[in-house]
Parts: structure tokens; C-alpha cells; sequence
């Protein structure tokens, strides 16, 4: 089992091992019932003694991850096991797989993600647009047609940084909030993500600290601990990342980058005022590291303009700049930019070369006429009227149904909303009796890069119809509501 130990950090031996199993385990890298190595090997393995094992086992155990079998070995958890039923006798064991190593710490988005083709659950969870709401019929017809006046396009590949004429429609588009790059300070993606991970596999290496707020988007802790950084968190409250608290890390470490959602963060929808953006520039500038502005959902804006971007009010190339498009386009086309500038730009686009020679010409070509701003504002204003009814739907149901004791964030803006359970509720022991019902809904343990919080789940009312939005809110409410008038009850029992 292949674990990266920084030996150069606060955060004990046993405590990253343990971290290490546990984000595979949930992330189903490890199967459940699969046996994981024994303590002496290990130790050998990761050069540590055997009490530092023993000590992540019994953490890993204490928190339900493994089992361990006396004379058989330690096993992740699964009905099997819990049973004691014999491990040996399984009719083929792939066991051995784990000898194998590899470099993945942790896969919590594709866990989300890997039955998203169960067409019978009711998805809380996909913090995308539903397909009714999108351009989908006006973006199919100009496939169609671009393809039968331009059929040499399917035999081109297109330049890496992007298609001319896109990147020059998105500078554009891009001025409309304020940001005045040129289209050479711009790569097209494939979807944001890559954006992220270009940015991961360019300047971060092992040991390298990454600061991220908690809780943060789950895919960007996935690429970031994948290159091997030392990921510190910052909480946030109602006005974003807690900038005082990032001060302090900033005294005692050398942040290398700081990955943050700004705007509409995912998954709390809060907005980091105005005065804390300033002074992250100021800490980017005073500290010498790289800031990463990821802006998903800037265009879903409800009761006020959004404020500046950090990318705006950046005037010494720290801030990478990431946008996603096909979230309120077309999530099929999977197109994204990131705007950089100086030899940070250079390097991206070397990484960008390295990765995959560029995006497809075709779709690229397929989301111009889209993406100009004229028709972005119209599509824009039609979308946000529609989500802004559906949140004041959620909130109103929640208001009616939720128990008093279950508090919930107000986005003014994005497709989620942030609901806290009382604290002694975990979100993962309600995942079992919501998919009884069909409902899927992401535990918000999953944002945290390291010391989960168990009682949250992240919501989003913009992938459903709103008969599926209202039943299942209702059905959920009613579920969480079970959970805790049975603990009420069990307290009300007098002792005899």
C-alpha cells in the first residue's frame, strides 16, 4: 500500500496513515472485506515502528473502517465480516491486487459519482443543471449543421492552448466581470476539473503545502492529495474563509497555493466579502504563492450582483483564474478555461500539451455560439428566475418539515444548500434509510480534507423537476425528523 508520510508537519504518523486508509476505504479504492496488510508488514513498508501501525489500526477500528479476526488478520468492514464468516473461503480472492501499489490517496468523487446511472434515484446530491433547463436542443441543431458544412472538422486536432475563436469570445465574455486578460492568457479544458488537476500536476509535488477551505469541493482535495501535498484547512463562516486563522498558518508554514471557491462556494454557498478577497491578495503577495479562484457558479446569481472576482483585483499574476461553462450549458461538452499569465501560463500550457494535446476541436467549435454574450445573458436570466423559485421552494419545505434543531444556509446564489444536523447525528447513518427511498444526498464529510464533520449534507435544487425537488425534500425532512424523535424518545425513558 503505497502512503506518502510527512515527516515535516504537526499532524502525527499515525494520524496520516490512518487518514490514508480511511479516504480509500470511502472512496471504495479498498474494497469492503478486502485484507489489508499485516502490522509488522506495514511497518517494514512505510519504515515506521510497529507501535505507529497499531496505533492507526486501532483508530481506523474505533471509527469502524476494519476488523480484525483473531488468527485471520484485519479486514475492512463489510456484513461479512461484522458476521465472522470465514475470509479463506471465498471462491476467488483478489486479495493480492493490494500488493500492487499505486498513487491514488483518495477517490471521493468518483465514489459520489459511480452509480449516477441508477435512473430510479432521486439525485439531491448532483449539484448540476437539469436537462430541461439547458440549450440542449439549440446546441444538437448547430452540431448537426456546423458538421455538414464543415466535415473536415472530425479528421483536425485543434492548437493545445485552444480554438482561436473561442478563447477570443470568452475574453469577451470574461470583461463582463471584470477581468481584462487577452485570449493568449487563456487555455480551453476539458471541464474544470482538468483545469484544477493541470494546475495540481504543474506546481505541486510531495510535501508541498496546499491551503483549502473546510469544507471545500470534494474533487479538488481528491487531485491535490494525489500529488502528494500536505493539505492544511481553513474554516469559513457566513463571510467565506476565515483569513485571520490563514494568517496564522501562514506565519508558521510556506503555503506553495491556495486553492479557494470564493463566490457561491461549493458546498456551503456562502460569499467571502469584500475585505477578506483584498486581503488574500495581500497574503498571496506577501507570502509569494499562488492563489487558485475557482468560479463554477458566478452566472447563478439570485439577489445581487456577485462581487468582484480575485482574479480582477489581481495586478501581479498571483491568481490562476478557473470557469467552468458546461454546468449551465452543456455538461456533455465539457469545456472550461483557465486564465493565467507570465510563466505560470507557460507551464500550464506545457502541462496542458503533456496531458492531452489539446481539447476537441469539435466541441469547442459546437459551444461558440453559446458562450457570446448576448446570448449567455438571455439564456442567464431565464435560468436564475427558474433556480431562484426552486430555492425559495427548498427553503420554504425545509422551514415547514425540517426539526427545529436542523439549521440551513440561504445561498443568494450556485445550486446548493448546506444543512447542519445536530451534532451528535451523523449524515452517514441517514444514507441507508434515504436510499430505501430512493434519495441520494452527499454526506458533507466528504468536503474535508482531514477531521471530518459528520453532521452535514450538501443539497442541490437545480438537477430535479420540481414535483421530484418538493417530494423528496419532504421524504428527506421526514427521515432526519425519525432519527431524532428516536433519540428524544430513548431519552424520555425514565431509569428505573
Amino acid at each position: 500500500m503505497k502512503i506518502d508520510l510527512n515527516r515535516n508537519t504537526n499532524i502525527s504518523l499515525p494520524k496520516q496513515i490512518y487518514q490514508s486508509i480511511a479516504d480509500r476505504i470511502s472512496s471504495g479504492l479498498i474494497e469492503k472485506g478486502s485484507k489489508l496488510p499485516s502490522v509488522r508488514s506495514l511497518s517494514k513498508t512505510l519504515k515506521v515502528s510497529m507501535v505507529t501501525v497499531v496505533k492507526a489500526y486501532s483508530m481506523l477500528e474505533e471509527d469502524n473502517f476494519i476488523s480484525t479476526i483473531q488468527g485471520k488478520g484485519t479486514f475492512v468492514q463489510s456484513e461479512k465480516i461484522i458476521n465472522n464468516k470465514n475470509h479463506d473461503n471465498d471462491l476467488i480472492s483478489l486479495d493480492w491486487q493490494l500488493s500492487i501499489a499505486d498513487h491514488l490517496p483518495r477517490a471521493q468523487f468518483w465514489r459520489q459519482n459511480i452509480s449516477l446511472t441508477t435512473k430510479s434515484q432521486i439525485w439531491l446530491s448532483a449539484a448540476s443543471v437539469h436537462s430541461s433547463l439547458l440549450p440542449e436542443h439549440l446546441i444538437s441543431r448547430h452540431i448537426s449543421s456546423f458538421i455538414l458544412k464543415n466535415p473536415d472538422i472530425l479528421s483536425e486536432y485543434g492548437p493545445v492552448q485552444g480554438d482561436l475563436d473561442l478563447r477570443d469570445t470568452i475574453t469577451d465574455y470574461l470583461k463582463s466581470s471584470d477581468i481584462s486578460v487577452s485570449k493568449n492568457e487563456i487555455i480551453i479544458t476539458n471541464g474544470s476539473q482538468q483545469a484544477i488537476n493541470l494546475v495540481a500536476r504543474t506546481f505541486i509535488g510531495a510535501g508541498d503545502i496546499v491551503v483549502m477551505e473546510a469544507p471545500t469541493y470534494t474533487a479538488a482535495i481528491d487531485v491535490f492529495r494525489w500529488q502528494g501535498a500536505t493539505i492544511l484547512s481553513v474554516p469559513i463562516d457566513k463571510d467565506g474563509m476565515r483569513i485571520d486563522l490563514l494568517l496564522r498558518l501562514c506565519d508558521t508554514y510556506s503555503p506553495k497555493l491556495i486553492y479557494t471557491i470564493p463566490t457561491y462556494h461549493n458546498p456551503t454557498g456562502t460569499v467571502m466579502s469584500m475585505q477578506r478577497r483584498k486581503e488574500l491578495i495581500d497574503i498571496a503577495k506577501n507570502f509569494n504563492c499562488l492563489i487558485v479562484e475557482d468560479d463554477p457558479w458566478r452566472e447563478i446569481s439570485f439577489e445581487r450582483n456577485p462581487l468582484p472576482t480575485l482574479k480582477s483585483m489581481d495586478t501581479d499574476g498571483h491568481v490562476i483564474y478557473i470557469k467552468g461553462f458546461s454546468k449551465f450549458l452543456s455538461p456533455g461538452c465539457r469545456i472550461g478555461t483557465l486564465v493565467a499569465s507570465g510563466s505560470i501560463l507557460n507551464r500550464l500550457i506545457a502541462a496542458k500539451t503533456n496531458s492531452d494535446l489539446g481539447s476537441s476541436l469539435l466541441t469547442q467549435k459546437a459551444l461558440l455560439p453559446f458562450v457570446q454574450l448576448d446570448f449567455m445573458k438571455k439564456h442567464l436570466k431565464s435560468l436564475n428566475i427558474t433556480l431562484f423559485n426552486r430555492r425559495n421552494l427548498v427553503l420554504e419545505l425545509l422551514k415547514e418539515h425540517m426539526p427545529s434543531t436542523v439549521k440551513w444556509t440561504s445561498p443568494m446564489g450556485g445550486p446548493n444548500i448546506w444543512i447542519t444536523l445536530p451534532s451528535w447525528l451523523s449524515a452517514e447513518s441517514l444514507v441507508f434509510e434515504a436510499q430505501n427511498n430512493n434519495i441520494a444526498f452527499l454526506a458533507g464529510s466528504t468536503c474535508y480534507s482531514s477531521e471530518p464533520e459528520f453532521n452535514h449534507i450538501r443539497i442541490s435544487f437545480s438537477s430535479l423537476e420540481q414535483e421530484q425537488l418538493e417530494k423528496s425534500i419532504i421524504t428527506l425532512s421526514k427521515i432526519i425528523s425519525s432519527f431524532i424523535n428516536k433519540k428524544n424518545n430513548i431519552e424520555d425513558i425514565p431509569i428505573v
